[in-house]
């Protein structure tokens, strides 16, 4: 079976491959499969976004699309930005300015309030129509100032509260033992052996 990720972030696509190795899936990218549509994020929840990318590269290959939407939920700012995470500090921003945002807004916060998380939801369709769902979270607390150089968007700012590091401050291998999006896709990898599984 040949599994289209609707995404062109190499990192991502190579995460996925890495995770779902086991199934014996073919996995490609929009790219790889000779795909150049841009679908517009006007969803108000992760899992509509997420449906919505999936949904509309089924449609347009009739094979099975993997599509994700991911972001940032901050507990003092009623789970802002969630899914406008990548636009937080307007359209024609960058992940410094999302990050100076954030810091700003936190400023008067005390430090026990700071309570965050990451979210990842995954919407697999099939290709005869069947919609997997699966989502995976990782808790933290918003530091104060950034820490580390790795990663991207938020990460800095994350810490992850068990290893008092930033996510950041962590190699990729590290990050992506734990992440959001790794948890979301081990999920995903038990849901589809099951789905293989009662088809055989």
């Amino acid at each position: 079976m040949r599994l289209i990720v609707a995404s062109n972030n190499n990192h991502k696509v190579k995460e996925i491959k890495d995770i779902l190795k086991p199934l014996g899936l073919e996995i490609v990218s929009l790219k790889d499969a000779g795909i150049d549509v841009e679908v517009v994020e006007d969803g108000k929840t992760f899992e509509e976004n997420a449906y919505k990318k999936a949904k509309t590269i089924h449609d347009l290959t009739g094979e099975a699309v993997l599509a994700d939407d991911s972001g940032l939920e901050v507990y003092a700012l009623d789970n802002a930005p969630g899914v406008y995470s990548a636009r937080f500090a307007g359209e024609e921003c960058n992940y410094d300015k999302n990050n100076e945002k954030l810091l700003k807004l936190l400023e008067d916060v005390d430090d026990k309030d700071r309570g965050a998380r990451f979210v990842c939801t995954m919407i697999l369709i099939t290709k005869d129509g069947e919609v997997i769902k699966s989502v995976g979270t990782v808790e933290g607390v918003i530091s104060r100032y950034k820490r580390g150089n790795n990663g991207f968007g938020y990460d800095p700012l994350f810490i992850v509260p068990e290893i008092n590091k930033t996510f950041a401050e962590l190699s990729e291998e590290e990050k992506n033992k734990i992440s959001h999006r790794a948890r979301a896709l081990d999920n995903l990898k038990e849901l589809l052996e099951d789905y293989f599984a009662n088809r055989s």
